[in-house]
């Protein structure tokens, strides 16, 4: 009981304890939803981009004088 009473001083510690945990929580909420909207408007915008494949000469020295 006394880790709960923290010398008298645990009526101002647990609600500024719990107010951050609540507000940590409420913005992780929040930004976790506005991620999710500028993905999709990212991937709309994005999605179908052009890719090349890039082919790797494997005869071709590299400067460690070891082929690849």
């Amino acid at each position: 009981m006394e880790l709960f009473i923290l010398d008298g001083y645990g009526q101002f510690v647990w609600p500024a304890f719990i107010f951050t945990i609540v507000s940590c929580f409420f913005l992780y909420l929040k930004t976790k939803k506005e991620f999710h909207k500028q993905e999709k408007i990212y991937l709309k915008e994005f999605k179908q981009l052009e890719t090349k494949k890039i082919e790797v000469d494997k005869k071709r020295e590299v400067l460690s004088g070891r082929l690849i």
